[in-house]
């Protein structure tokens, strides 16, 4: 990349300098993964000339990603709706039942999730997730209902995770036991924006919650959610809490707002595309060494869009026709797309 002023801005703000290119010439080792981010960086990588942008994610990701591979997640809500949580995007609430018409759901059995778990492994999936609409795990039959599936995944030879809201420190050790993979809970949107979107449960209750898992040795899978009506500045804050974590999470979801009928938050207008880019960019900046991984929203973009979100970093997808409970793209097409971007499929993992 040629020398320019917008050029040596982002060399002074990448934690790189301009490194990784000279090292990627001299073979020299890794620069130095930074923790200690401020918001103005962030800010200014957010808002910085989308290809020089671009280019400077592009360089990070051949460095620490240059297998180009591309895994792919499967997704499941093994518990359906009914939950207490007041989250203004999600259809699961209980909150906003009466309006979006979505249904209690028991939790699955745990042969039923087994199989599907198998149908996403033969389909390409190496990663398979659980979702249940809990505020916090209970111990009890469900838990441990839980647990078997995990097992059973991990039997599989596939990447297990779940999201089951809060959790205790006992309880993230017993996941772990089970073989838990990694466990999912985003921090949604910065510490200032969270209040406007959910009530029912602190930023430091979801700090806690990751605290937990990390104790417990399971990665940590921990993103947020664009287009719910943040600022820049609340977006450049998510990310700054996500990568001022030590270690930084291993998965960072990075989702787009689907505006539900019956939620608070369904005249939201969706989000740009270009907005995705850039936010995928900058968690390729800030977290080299994580999965950046493409989730909610991605049915809304092209194919062109989705090529750029891999070009700035993105190196995983949520695979299969639903996201928990929202539509998504068709696993035929993701794999062609795949394929023409010249990417890999992650194979499935040995335990």
């Amino acid at each position: 990349m040629a020398w320019s002023p917008v050029t040596e801005t982002l060399e002074s703000l990448n934690p790189f300098k301009g490194l990784i290119r000279q090292a990627e010439r001299e073979g020299e080792p890794r620069p130095a993964i930074r923790h200690d981010w401020q918001t103005f960086e962030i800010v200014d990588l957010l808002q910085a000339p989308l290809f020089e942008l671009l280019d400077e994610a592009r360089a990070v990701n051949r460095r620490f990603h240059a297998d180009g591979q591309v895994q792919l997640a499967s997704l499941l809500s093994i518990k359906t709706g009914a939950c207490p949580e007041d989250c203004k995007y999600c259809p699961q609430s209980a909150h906003y039942a009466k309006k979006t018409g979505l249904e209690r759901e028991s939790l699955l059995d745990v042969d039923d999730v087994l199989s599907k778990a198998k149908l996403a492994k033969d389909a390409g999936a190496s990663r398979f997730c659980m979702g249940a609409a809990w505020r916090q795990v209970k111990d009890g039959p469900e838990f441990d209902k839980v647990l078997d599936m995990v097992r059973g995944v991990r039997d599989l030879e596939m990447e297990a995770c779940v999201t089951l809201g809060m959790v205790t420190k006992d309880q993230a050790d017993r996941l772990a036991e089970a073989g838990l993979t990694a466990y999912n809970h985003n921090l949604d949107t910065s510490p200032e924006f969270y209040e406007e979107i959910i009530t029912t449960r602190t930023y430091e209750d979801r700090l806690e919650t990751i605290a937990n898992v990390r104790s417990a040795g399971v990665e940590v899978c921990s993103g947020g959610i664009i287009g719910m009506g943040e600022t820049i500045e609340d977006r450049a804050r998510l990310l700054q809490e996500l990568a001022t974590l030590d270690p930084h999470p291993e998965s960072v979801p990075i989702n787009a707002l689907v505006p539900v009928p019956g939620t608070p938050l369904e005249s939201q207008a969706k989000v740009e595309p270009l907005e995705l880019v850039r936010m995928v960019a900058t968690a390729r900046i800030l977290m080299p060494t994580s999965f950046v991984r493409l989730s909610a929203g991605r049915e809304a973009l092209n194919r062109e869009a989705q090529i750029l979100c891999f070009l700035a970093g993105a190196n995983s997808i949520f695979y299969g026709e639903k996201l928990l409970t929202t539509a998504n793209n068709d696993a035929a097409d993701d794999r062609a797309l795949i394929e023409e971007a010249g990417l890999r499929i992650k194979p499935t993992c040995s335990q």
